[in-house]
């Protein structure tokens, strides 16, 4: 929990692929207040409230069509709850 007491939530992903490199940088570009730590192999991204995915974001990045489930070959785990998963972005969020 923050100190304003928003829950966070979180994505880890693996780090073994340039595609996956991009799609954590896309996720740093639409949820600029989010915290990125780096293990060996493994990627810790984590925001308070919401974690949003975007697929045109993803795809302007990787230079291809991108549909978002692609994502589960990148995701290790996860904490909140898929609040909506569609063809244009994942949402990660607690529910209320």
């Amino acid at each position: 929990m923050t100190a304003a007491g928003i829950r966070t939530v979180g994505v880890d992903l693996q780090a073994s692929s340039e595609d996956n490199r991009r799609i954590i940088e896309a996720i740093e570009r639409d949820n600029p207040d989010c915290t990125v730590s780096n293990f060996p192999g493994l990627i810790k991204i984590q925001n308070p409230g919401r974690l949003v995915v975007r697929r045109e974001t993803i795809e302007q990045l990787l230079g291809r069509d991108w549909e978002t489930h692609e994502f589960q070959m990148a995701i290790v785990s996860y904490y909140g709850n898929i609040q909506e998963w569609d063809d244009d972005e994942i949402v990660i969020a607690w529910d209320h």
